[in-house]
């Protein structure tokens, strides 16, 4: 009972955040610059600001931000969200459903007891 409630709550949730976004959007007449391509470039670049956060830290500071740079990961985070959104919006996908379709790929594609503690790459089981 509890997991369809989070589901349901999660289905909501990106409703609503896929609603907010068009509405901003919509109320600052940016449509016309939020092409797919650009929206790529877009998140590409937030993702870029994300890493800036983590370059120059060894393993352990990556692990255990300060609260400037938590509150800049939070930033990047949402930024990214929304253009991914945005994006998928765009094609009238689902990223939670596309994610969840990526990780069923996925545990055909590295099986766990095959894979199992291991960073290689797929190709590198064959």
């Amino acid at each position: 009972m509890i997991g369809s409630t989070f589901k349901i709550e999660a289905v909501k949730s990106m409703k609503t955040l896929r609603k907010e976004i068009s509405e901003f959007v919509k109320e600052r007449d940016w449509d016309k610059y939020h092409s797919p391509k650009n929206l790529a470039m877009g998140l590409s670049i937030e993702a870029s600001e994300l890493l800036e956060i983590f370059l120059w830290l060894t393993e352990e500071e990556s692990k255990k931000l300060n609260d400037h740079q938590l509150t800049n990961l939070k930033e990047e985070i949402g930024d990214i969200m929304i253009y991914l959104t945005n994006l998928a919006d765009r094609f009238n996908l689902d990223p939670v459903k596309c994610a969840k379709e990526k990780i069923k790929h996925n545990k055909n594609k590295y099986p766990a007891n095959i894979v199992k503690g291991s960073a290689k790459k797929y190709i590198e089981y064959e």
